[in-house]
């Protein structure tokens, strides 16, 4: 995959935060797509449950702001650095994203601190992962 289609499809991101038009989540994400969670040891596997959890994700973040980016040396990788509140409390994080040949996202995991702002953002997906997941 080359620079500017990972750039490209980066910048499809930021639009889709931007517009919260959510169309352009769902051509972004593989069919196989694995996101990896914060709170959760098992990794959510496949583009209608990573489509849940990512659109509820940005309902649930306030003054979420993304503030550096980093390209891994092959292109097919970007890491990106934000910062949100849930409720009362604030959270820094990173996306780290992974794109195949097509520019579609394969891989997604985030990783965010502080303990009190991860169980804030855990509580509040919690409730909406229980309305979606089948029991």
């Amino acid at each position: 995959m080359n620079f500017s289609a990972t750039q490209k499809a980066v910048r499809h991101w930021h639009n889709m935060l931007d517009t919260r038009d959510m169309s352009i989540l769902n051509e972004l994400l593989a069919d196989d797509v694995v996101f990896r969670s914060p709170v959760a040891f098992k990794p959510y596997e496949g583009k209608q449950v990573v489509f849940f959890i990512l659109s509820n994700v940005i309902q649930v973040f306030e003054n979420f702001t993304y503030h550096r980016e980093f390209y891994t040396e092959d292109h097919q990788s970007v890491v990106l650095e934000f910062s949100a509140n849930v409720g009362d409390k604030q959270l820094k994080g990173i996306d780290m994203i992974r794109f195949n040949e097509e520019g579609k996202i394969v891989e997604f995991e985030v990783m965010i601190r502080s303990l009190s702002g991860l169980q804030a953002l855990g509580a509040q997906m919690g409730q909406r992962m229980a309305a979606f997941m089948p029991k």
